[in-house]
């Protein structure tokens, strides 16, 4: 089993002095660091959780070609892409603050999503430059009795709509891949 996951994510945008701007006041607000690649090679910049050893980074790089993506499509691409929160207070004060204070579009308005996992709670929103599709989530290291039975009964509310599945939703949904 792999001990981390993703290394980094890196996006083409539009407006490249334009989506730094955005992004740094979005992973700003967020704690995030920032470093460049200060055009040795290639132009990106990159933003990360910690420093001085990143675990894993989103970088974004002017693109070539192409124009702003609308999440409603679902075109071939990437969907959304979900960052962690500490908490649900950190994305309810992001949601205040950070995107209605910046007058940016929400598609979800910050909720509960009791089917995904127990205690699971999230904003999503666009970027207005690019149109990518961004999620600030946040699911406790130990859920509640209360988050971890509301999970429960939303996995039952869906094993019920589904009378073909032979076993439990989570049994159902996992799936083998081939290995080496």
């Amino acid at each position: 089993m792999r001990w981390r996951g993703v290394h980094h994510v890196e996006f083409s945008v539009l407006d490249y002095p334009a989506s730094v701007a955005f992004y740094d006041k979005m992973f700003g607000w967020l704690g995030y660091a920032s470093f460049s690649t200060l055009d040795i090679g290639y132009r990106s910049t990159y933003y990360v959780a910690r420093l001085p050893v990143p675990h894993s980074y989103i970088g974004i790089q002017p693109a070539r070609a192409g124009g702003k993506l609308n999440h409603e499509d679902r075109a071939t691409g990437i969907h959304h892409i979900a960052l962690w929160a500490r908490n649900r207070r950190e994305i309810d004060d992001f949601y205040r603050e950070f995107l209605k204070g910046n007058k940016l579009d929400v598609s979800d308005a910050p909720q509960p999503y009791d089917v995904y996992a127990p205690g699971y709670y999230a904003v999503f929103f666009e970027d207005p430059i690019n149109g990518i599709h961004w999620e600030l989530a946040h699911t406790p290291r130990i859920p509640s009795p209360r988050a971890f039975l509301k999970w429960k009964r939303a996995l039952d509310a869906q094993k019920a709509e589904h009378p073909k599945w032979d076993k439990s939703v989570i049994r159902q949904a996992l799936r083998k891949l081939p290995r080496r």
